[in-house]
């Protein structure tokens, strides 16, 4: 340890003490006064830390729209296409003639904003309805129009109650359910036939303003539809082609990591929320299925603009079969609901013994990989468009899962509790009868076997299986009873073959995804398997091995 410092002299003390009281009295410097130019210092500094600030936040919001961009470039691609048309559409206001058509040029910059759509197929629906739409409209708004010209000074009572009929209508129309695709139509319908009523009722020039606001809507879905297919065309028939290949792959690597998982006995430390409420979480054996189950409405929406575009690409069929890729994504969401039942086994509180799992470990883990393995195959020749193989492709996960079945029966016992048994109770209630009464007592924490579950010599090694769960868990100031300690035993047994249970009933609804994937091969026209070409031995055919065939030497 370091010395003490010195002690301070009293008249050093006296004249610290001094000095500390007039500072505190008397401020060098107060406040009051200030220093020369302080004030303008700080107001500078908070200046510059809002600045400072305000260019972070920039420099952040730039480098996630820079991310944002290089995740998918057909965004950026898609926004620059935007720009160009309305550049384009914008030249009709500069134009001076005709008069009809520049003074209602933003109708033609209104389409392309509202029209011009992400994917072809989008902007082809859209622009079909708002042509539509205004063509109806326009046609209406002229009848009415002429109706009301022969009614005289009713004239205003006509275009009111014509207004508000054709608004009653349209609106009805539109909340019915087989009316959703043409919603946006129903409401360009109303809009037109509103503003070609009022406007040519002041002008009195009704068959003007309807033919310059068909015009001008049709230039600009003409100008939308040509950027948007001659620039970096976007199809939402490939989206959804690639969306429903994808989907395969997040069910296999689900499904694998249940199975490992499981296996392994692995547990969550807390369950997240997200996944408790079913949002959006990184876990892997979660992200995987509920994609697959998720993607439901996106691939009904996708389904809705592909069925609007023109033959492309691999596509070179004219009503190309699309719905069938909603089928296969259906037929895909059934299988994810069983590996979504998978998955809540592992999140569930009640478990198996390891030892229990163990046992069957191998025929689970071999179900879990051919399973996998043929998710994976069938989400390849989607991706590829290429027919099977081979017809048997579900083979060996039957093969895999009729060993599991095996096992299961073999081992029945472990899965259940066979004092429930009634023949077995009837024979101990007889043979329990030349005992003598209350030669045991049940042992609240001891965990009760059957007779073949103790007896059975590959279980020796095992340890005991705890009962679960824990009772003070619910109830800890009721006393432990033996007879729930063998419900919770037998609740526990029996979580592990649900498990195997809805494995096997994962390999059954396997059948109506490949099913799926064949109708749609079929209807698409996939390409046929390449076969590897086989290398021709010289023994089987090769040039050498003819020579001496054809001298006599061989046979």
């Amino acid at each position: 340890m370091g010395s003490l410092p010195p002690a301070v002299p009293p008249e050093l003390r006296s004249l610290q003490s001094t000095l500390d009281q007039r500072g505190l009295r008397d401020p060098l410097l107060s406040f009051d006064w200030g220093v020369p130019g302080a004030a303008a210092r700080e107001e500078e500094g908070d200046g510059e830390g809002h600045l400072r600030t305000a260019v972070g936040a920039v420099r952040r919001a730039a480098a996630e729209m820079w991310a944002f961009a290089r995740n998918d470039p057909r965004k950026p691609v898609f926004a620059a296409k935007v720009a160009t048309a309305l550049v384009l559409i914008t030249l009709l206001v500069f134009l001076r003639e005709p008069t009809d058509i520049a003074s209602h040029s933003v109708w033609a910059i209104l389409t392309v904003v509202v029209v011009f759509e992400f994917s072809i197929g989008a902007t082809l629906s859209k622009g079909f309805n708002r042509g539509l739409g205004t063509l109806t409209a326009a046609g209406l708004a002229l009848a009415v129009a002429e109706l009301s010209s022969l009614m005289g000074k009713l004239a205003m009572v006509i275009l009111i109650i014509s207004t508000f009929i054709v608004a009653f209508g349209a609106t009805l129309t539109k909340l019915h359910p087989k009316m959703k695709p043409y919603e946006y139509g129903l409401r360009v319908f109303l809009l037109t036939f509103c503003y070609v009523t009022v406007s040519g009722y002041n002008t009195g020039r009704f068959t003007a303003t309807a033919v310059s606001r068909f015009i001008l809507i049709a230039i600009g879905a003409a100008v939308s539809l040509a950027v948007n297919i001659g620039i970096h065309p976007i199809w939402a028939g490939e989206d959804l082609h690639n969306l429903v290949a994808k989907n395969f792959g997040g069910v296999a690597k689900s499904l694998e990591g249940c199975v490992d998982g499981y296996l392994k006995c692995m547990e969550y430390e807390r369950v997240p929320s997200t996944i408790l409420t079913y949002q959006a979480s990184d876990d892997p054996l979660y992200s995987g299925y509920r994609a697959a189950v998720e993607a439901s409405a996106q691939e009904e929406a996708l389904l809705g603009f592909a069925i609007w575009e023109p033959p492309h690409g691999p596509y070179k069929m004219m009503k190309y079969p699309w719905r069938n890729y909603t089928k296969v994504g259906g037929a895909l969401r059934h299988c994810s609901f069983a590996v979504m039942a998978l998955h809540g086994c592992i999140l569930s509180e009640i478990q198996a013994p390891p030892e229990s799992r163990k046992v069957f470990s191998a025929e689970l883990h071999r179900v879990g990989q051919e399973s996998a393995k043929v998710l994976r195959e069938l989400g390849h020749r989607v991706k590829t468009m290429m027919k099977l193989s081979s017809p048997n492709i579900l083979s060996e996960v039957h093969l895999a899962a009729e060993e599991l079945q095996k096992k299961i029966d073999h081992k029945s016992y472990l899965l259940v509790n066979t004092e429930k048994w009634q023949a077995i109770i009837r024979r101990q209630e007889g043979a329990g009868k030349d005992e003598l009464p209350g030669r045991a007592t049940a042992n609240p924490g001891a965990v009760h076997k059957s007779n073949s579950f103790a007896s059975s010599p590959f279980l020796s090694s095992f340890k005991p299986q705890p009962p679960w769960p824990v009772r003070r868990s619910f109830c800890p100031s009721l006393p432990f009873e033996a007879a729930e300690s063998r419900t919770y035993e037998s609740a526990s047994a029996l979580s592990l073959a649900t498990f195997a249970s809805l494995l096997i009933e994962f390999v059954a609804r396997l059948r109506n995804l490949v099913d799926a994937f064949e109708e749609l091969s079929e209807s698409a026209n996939f390409k046929d398997p390449v076969e590897e070409p086989t290398a021709i031995s010289r023994e089987s055919g090769g040039v050498l091995s003819r020579i001496p065939r054809f001298l006599g030497l061989k046979s």
